[in-house]
């Protein structure tokens, strides 16, 4: 796990705890990037490119410095300005020195816009220090008071460690009842006094004091009369920088490999049965290698970050070999009549010099000597098959593509959900925080360990582009009901396959309509009261019925998450009383449609971002390009009328390959069935079953008061019988009481203080009764 800290002291507040000096104070195998009073450490297994830091001294230009560089002096000026950019930013030096210099009249947006994903911290003089998170939510900053300042992370854990901050069972039962309403979570994290600040805000601490502001707003979403074209155009653009930056900026050594294993590529795919990634593995493989220079430096130093102006270099003369393949810079199977968009990864060879495909904004330079053009994409696919029984072609989705390197994987009992119980639970990896990733870990991980030193996935890129059931409200609040039709008429057609005719062409239009409607025109304080209720009652959807029936469920401002169903009486009503409290503040400014779908995306970010805690190779870095800001920004223009079609999301994603190049995609590509992965689960909670039981046995959930222990034990016996019925939230349900089990048991086990040094004794506190609000 990687990760920054640092704090900012200021003068005593009254009733702080004491703690030891701060100078006594630091983080275990830490690097320093700012000394001082408020110093700023980089911990884990950082790149030396994925550091990167600028200052501005009154009278000079910004220095741009990228990689281990020994830390600046302290400087107590307040004129003096810095910055760190930590992670995958595709900024130039120039772009980080230009943005720097705007940074002083306060602007912070501009920080946000460059291709990657990273953190970006911003001092300056002595006191002021803001943090930047992104807009998905994988990127986040966490605060805690400490002793006369406040200590700010991109981890809860350290700062945990740091205060001796003990769990917070409330904001745990949040989790499991509402996950991804903010009424019910707000800013907390599962340790007390350890505060989140949501996605697409600043964090300033001035004097040691913390303020939160939102550098950017949900801007022009879901405005009516924004051109389709328009914004698939900018989506284009956005995700070919994204992939594109990733591909060029893969170092060129491999990762070291873990015992038993060889041959890992330095590019990796996921091309699994899903348009988002067979996207991502369509691009990445269009884009020409890195170039490397002719003239290496001296050991161990990192070649800076271009600046200056663009061009396109060749990459060499004459045809292409017959064992290199088609050239890099044009996708194979694009026709030659394609007028692909400007600056595509697609286009087409013309007479004359070969080209390496490099644009304006990318990073070939002459004088550098390309990689061999044949390098070639590990792309990853796991056997699996869907409910009728038959192998998905996955292939099929990336057809006559000679760089991408198939690797099919057997799935066998050690990939299966839940397969690390049948070991020592506790001695898997402790993540920052729980989540139902943690029992999917060995099968992420296998397919992780096949890919390459970098890792691209299409994770994200449902909750970007997809249309939430509750932007069906959204068109309703603009008067534009007539946009329904479709929407509407897709899921009554599915239901009369399913359901009957009677249910498809009367039942479905019905249902949906009046949640919409009603959606539409329930005050929020109406509509979390109405949630409130439906939670003590404990009449959550369960995930059965139609599609119609599904969508309506889901036409509400709060949703119960799929584990309520099974916890205690008082952690319902403690979460309720939350819902109650926030129906007491102002209402969001946003439609309920975009602020849903907003909020699903803030929790598959969480999700993702613990995926990676829990399965990342040494040395591995996993990519989403779908949780960009830039991407994120892009797809924010997509009008609510295309989200919500029937089939938007390979559509798009099908006019994003066009536009890149690519026209040979049959219209129908990325439309077949997905794999059925209940059965796979199921499995895995049979082989697991006396873990299982185990880990049930005394649980800590229990201990703290949470779930009704009787009911989970009956709900894990049911599914573990192949026989008995179950509905499908069940599954997902049973995962995040698992997994938080599981994260419980890990963090219980670890040691306090492991993250720090020079903290003083810890002093055990005498058990109290569980807090739930």
């Amino acid at each position: 796990m990687r990760w920054l800290t640092g704090w900012c002291t200021g003068a005593p507040r009254p009733g702080t705890p004491a703690h030891e000096p701060p100078g006594a104070v630091a983080p275990i195998a830490a690097r320093t990037l700012w000394t001082g009073p408020d110093p700023l450490w980089a911990v884990g297994d950082w790149r030396p490119e994925e550091i990167r830091l600028a200052v501005l001294r009154p009278g000079a230009g910004a220095s741009v410095t990228t990689g281990p560089t020994a830390p600046d002096p302290f400087e107590a000026n307040p004129a003096t300005l810095r910055l760190a950019v930590l992670g995958h930013c595709g900024a130039t030096d120039a772009e980080l020195a230009a943005g720097l210099a705007a940074a002083r009249g306060g602007a912070v947006r501009h920080l946000t816009g460059w291709p990657g994903s990273y953190t970006v911290v911003l001092r300056s003089g002595t006191r002021s220090t803001v943090l930047l998170t992104d807009l998905a939510g994988a990127r986040p900053v966490f605060h805690t008071p400490w002793g006369d300042g406040t200590a700010y992370a991109t981890a809860a854990l350290p700062l945990a460690d740091l205060v001796g901050a003990p769990l917070d069972t409330g904001h745990l039962a949040a989790r499991l009842a509402c996950p991804e309403a903010p009424e019910a979570l707000g800013a907390g994290t599962p340790y007390l006094g350890v505060r989140r600040v949501p996605p697409g805000h600043a964090l300033a601490v001035r004097s040691g004091r913390p303020y939160l502001t939102q550098y950017d707003g949900p801007g022009a979403e879901g405005v009516p009369g924004r051109g389709e074209a328009a914004a698939v155009r900018e989506l284009t653009r956005a995700l070919l920088e994204s992939v594109r930056f990733r591909v060029r900026t893969s170092p060129a050594d491999p990762a070291p490999l873990p015992a038993g294993r060889s041959g890992r590529a330095r590019l990796g795919v996921d091309l699994s049965y899903g348009t988002a990634s067979a996207t991502v593995a369509l691009l990445a493989a269009a884009v020409p290698p890195a170039a490397v220079p002719a003239a290496a430096g001296p050991a161990g130093t990192v070649a800076p970050y271009p600046s200056g102006p663009y061009r396109a270099v060749p990459a060499r003369t004459g045809p292409p070999s017959e064992e290199s393949g088609p050239e890099a810079g044009a996708m194979p199977g694009a026709t030659s009549g394609a007028t692909p968009a400007s600056g595509s990864a697609f286009a087409p060879r013309s007479a004359g010099p070969a080209r390496t495909g490099a644009v304006k904004g990318s990073w070939a330079r002459s004088g550098a000597r390309p990689r061999t053009g044949s390098e070639p994409v590990a792309a990853v696919t796991f056997g699996e098959t869907t409910g009728t029984g038959t192998v998905p072609a996955a292939p099929a989705l990336a057809p006559d593509v000679p760089r991408l390197r198939r690797t099919v994987l057997a799935p066998g009992p050690d990939t299966l959900p839940y397969a690390d119980l049948r070991a020592d639970p506790t001695a898997g990896p402790l993540t920052d925080e729980p989540g139902p990733e943690l029992v999917t870990a060995a099968w992420a991980e296998a397919r992780f360990g096949a890919g390459g030193t970098d890792h691209l996935t299409g994770y994200g890129a449902r909750q970007v582009l997809d249309g939430h059931p509750a932007r069906l409200a959204d068109l309703v609040r603009a008067g534009r009901s007539r946009e329904l039709l479709s929407p509407v008429a897709a899921l009554a057609g599915a239901d009369r396959a399913a359901a009957g005719v009677l249910t498809g062409a009367l039942r479905t239009p019905l249902t949906v309509l009046r949640a919409a409607h009603r959606l539409a025109r329930i005050r929020y304080p109406e509509a979390l009261d109405d949630a409130a209720v439906r939670l003590t009652l404990r009449r959550a959807p369960d995930g059965s019925g139609t599609a119609g029936a599904r969508s309506a469920d889901d036409l509400a401002w709060v949703v119960p998450g799929p584990a309520a169903r099974w916890l205690s009486d008082e952690a319902l009503s403690a979460v309720a009383l939350r819902l109650r409290l926030a129906a007491r503040e102002p209402a969001p400014g946003d439609n309920p449609g975009a602020y849903r779908a907003r909020h699903a995306l803030h929790r598959h970010a969480r999700g993702f971002r613990t995926l990676v805690h829990a399965t990342e190779q040494p040395g591995q870095r996993l990519h989403a390009p779908f949780l960009d800001n830039q991407v994120v920004r892009a797809a924010r223009l997509l009008p609510d009328e295309v989200r919500l079609q029937p089939g938007a999301r390979p559509a798009l994603l099908h006019a994003v390959l066009a536009g890149a190049g690519r026209t040979d995609l049959p219209p129908d590509w990325g439309r077949g069935p997905r794999p059925d992965r209940a059965p796979a689960v199921r499995a895995g909670l049979r082989l697991a079953a006396d873990g299982l039981a185990e880990l049930f046995d005394a649980p800590l959930l229990a201990e703290a008061g949470l779930i009704d222990l009787p009911a989970v034990r009956a709900a894990l016996d049911r599914a573990a019988d192949p026989a008995a019925p179950l509905p499908p939230a069940a599954l997902a349900g049973l995962a995040d009481l698992v997994a938080t089990e599981l994260w419980l048991r890990r963090v219980r086990a670890r040691r306090h203080g492991a993250c720090w040094t020079g903290l003083p004794r810890p002093v055990h506190p005498a058990l109290s009764p569980p807090r739930l609000s």
